[in-house]
């Protein structure tokens, strides 16, 4: 983008995502300037920066070779006079040239393999560094962005940084070279022909200068583009059964097309910007070596030079503005890269989950004893989605949570689980306050089901044992008996080694959330949360499953958000949420006398069955 901020937030609707539910999204842009971008890249090389010297001399002896031949060509030329002497002359200047545009060509070949082995090395290590990055980035930033916008980050942005240093690095060192060893031979050979070929230079640094303000930003916008592209189009293939059954083709195409139309128009002006520079440049340089070809040839005339100093100094005159092309052809992905860059910094520069206190303690086998103090929470104070919550669930009780959707039952979860921290109040633990355990020791302790299951690439066996790397088959089997998911496993053709598509896509949603359920079963967690765990299984399945959640929350303190009432009538508390206050708790009979809100909730749930059964 044009305009420069120093940041950008965007607020989620809720703070959902963590157990699935949907948030607000869009991308972040912090456009930085681009010397402070090129700064960070030189940063980047860490290590390689030792090899880059070797890459320098290489280059230096390369250049040296190449600002000899022009020299070499034009002795060739004024030994040109017939006698002996100056054939056995020529003889060794035609046996140097050949031998230096052989060296030349074993030194390019030599620099573009340590150049390119330093480029994939930066690159590699750039993109473990923002994929690090985002494991340890909070839940709420996850929330704001797209899915496909993170990735373009990690691919494509990425991709254009590893072009630019392997194509730019090596054709800025030899143009700085061969820039300065012409102008010098130049100098040598006609101080007067080389200011009349220094005369188009400053008409070379105005145009470059003219149309870089332009593509840069440009260029910039296209990445950004680009990045709402793959998130459009990742969102339409993962929701693709969606889209159908919604018959949004057709609304999907037309919002593709937008975007695309969007990113074709920017990346035509770009293109056709930066393209611009060649052409134009070829006409000025078209105009310098006519000016040298008039003086020259007037002061051949005189005496004042010879024919081979004309024929080298066109030959430097060449080398000189070819840097400056080459300006031009590497322009785009420069620039390209550069921006690239910049998006791959923006992601690093963002503020990670706070550390741990430094004399925070392991939480190890809690009894599960959970208090909330007075707690609140919000994005920001002045819009609290939790008001003064503050309840206790003892060890080993059930805790299930009722209300509206929307009204911060899943928020509830996600403050105990610290995937965001409290705005006020204290959340305690086993009687400490949970911000003085670690985090990866807090969340070890919980297990989650939830409505949203999430299943990876892999086999059944490898998904159900990702909680307990160390799991025997034998654990696993029984696990997936205990949920009930045996039954669907032992009629696959592989059995517990089929492979799943990515988020188990070849299997139901009820299945999906039985292998959940067996992950979890296999983990044994001291504390569960259950966010809707049986919401997508058939009435049947339920009534086994329900068994089975009994019985790994024997003895464990459970947390279960439910929408269908009938589920949770055995819990010890049932608290009912609404507008991000408590309203009710108590357990089912007590509410049910009270004749509140659950007993309204329970009662027109009750009667929607009822009629719909009639």
């Amino acid at each position: 983008m044009a305009q420069e901020q120093k940041e950008q937030i965007v607020i989620p609707t809720r703070p959902g995502r963590g157990f699935g539910h949907g948030a607000a999204r869009g991308p972040v842009s912090k456009p930085k300037n681009f010397l402070g971008t090129v700064k960070r890249l030189w940063q980047a090389f860490g290590q390689e920066k030792r090899l880059l010297p070797f890459v320098f001399l290489i280059v230096l002896v390369d250049s040296l070779l190449m600002l000899s031949a022009p020299y070499l060509i034009g002795k060739a030329i004024d030994t040109m006079t017939g006698s002996e002497e100056g054939f056995s002359i020529l003889s060794i200047i035609i046996l140097a040239l050949l031998s230096s545009y052989v060296l030349d060509g074993a030194l390019t070949f030599l620099q573009g393999w340590m150049i390119a082995g330093i480029s994939q090395r930066v690159v590699s290590s750039m993109r473990q560094a923002l994929f690090k990055k985002l494991q340890k980035l909070p839940v709420a930033f996850f929330d704001s962005r797209t899915h496909g916008e993170l990735m373009s980050r990690l691919t494509n942005d990425i991709d254009n940084v590893s072009n630019s240093i392997s194509q730019s690095t090596t054709q800025l060192m030899s143009g700085a070279i061969v820039l300065t060893g012409s102008l010098v031979m130049m100098l040598v050979l006609s101080p007067i022909l080389t200011v009349a070929c220094l005369i188009t230079v400053p008409l070379v640094f105005l145009l470059t200068r003219s149309i870089a303000k332009r593509t840069s930003v440009l260029f910039k916008n296209q990445q950004v583009e680009l990045g709402k592209l793959n998130g459009h189009i990742e969102e339409t293939i993962s929701g693709i059964e969606v889209v159908k059954a919604f018959n949004h083709e057709q609304k999907a195409i037309e919002d593709f097309d937008e975007i695309n139309d969007r990113l074709c128009k920017i990346g035509m002006k770009a293109q056709i910007w930066s393209g611009f520079l060649m052409p134009i440049l070829n006409v000025i340089n078209n105009l310098g070596f006519a000016m040298v070809a008039i003086v020259g040839g007037v002061l051949a005339v005189k005496g004042l030079i010879t024919v081979g100093i004309i024929a080298s100094f066109l030959s430097y005159s060449r080398q000189f503005v070819r840097p400056l092309n080459d300006l031009a052809s590497i322009f785009n992905v420069l620039q390209s890269g550069v921006a690239g860059a910049e998006r791959v910094f923006e992601v690093l520069d963002e503020r990670e989950e706070p550390d741990d206190a430094p004399d925070a303690a392991l939480l190890e086998q809690p009894t599960g004893q959970v208090v909330f103090d007075n707690v609140s929470f919000g994005y920001r104070p002045d819009q609290l989605i939790l008001k003064n919550v503050s309840f206790e669930s003892d060890a080993g009780s059930i805790t299930a949570l009722v209300g509206p959707t929307g009204a911060g039952k899943t928020t509830i979860v996600n403050l105990l689980t610290r995937f965001y921290d409290v705005t006020a109040g204290n959340i305690y633990l086993d009687g400490k306050d949970i911000r003085e355990y670690t985090r990866d020791s807090l969340r070890k302790s919980f297990g989650f089901v939830l409505q949203d299951t999430y299943l990876f690439s892999g086999t059944i066996k490898e998904n159900i044992k990702y909680g307990k790397p160390d799991a025997t088959d034998a654990e696993i089997e029984a696990a997936a008996s205990l949920a009930n998911a045996d039954v669907f496993i032992n009629r696959l053709p592989k059995r517990y080694d089929t492979l799943l598509t990515e988020n188990g896509g070849n299997l139901s949603q009820g299945q999906r959330q039985l292998l959940a359920i067996a992950r979890v079963i296999l983990a044994k967690p001291s504390l569960l949360i259950l966010d809707e765990a049986t919401s997508s299984i058939d009435t049947r399945t339920e009534l086994h499953i329900q068994d089975a959640l009994l019985g790994i929350m024997q003895g464990r303190t459970s947390f279960v958000i439910a929408h269908r009432l009938n589920t949770i009538r055995d819990a010890d508390t049932i608290m009912v949420v609404e507008r991000g206050e408590l309203v009710e708790k108590g357990s089912h009979d007590s509410l049910m006398q009270q004749q509140g809100s659950y007993y309204q909730l329970f009662s027109n749930q009750f009667k929607n069955i009822q009629t719909a059964s009639e």
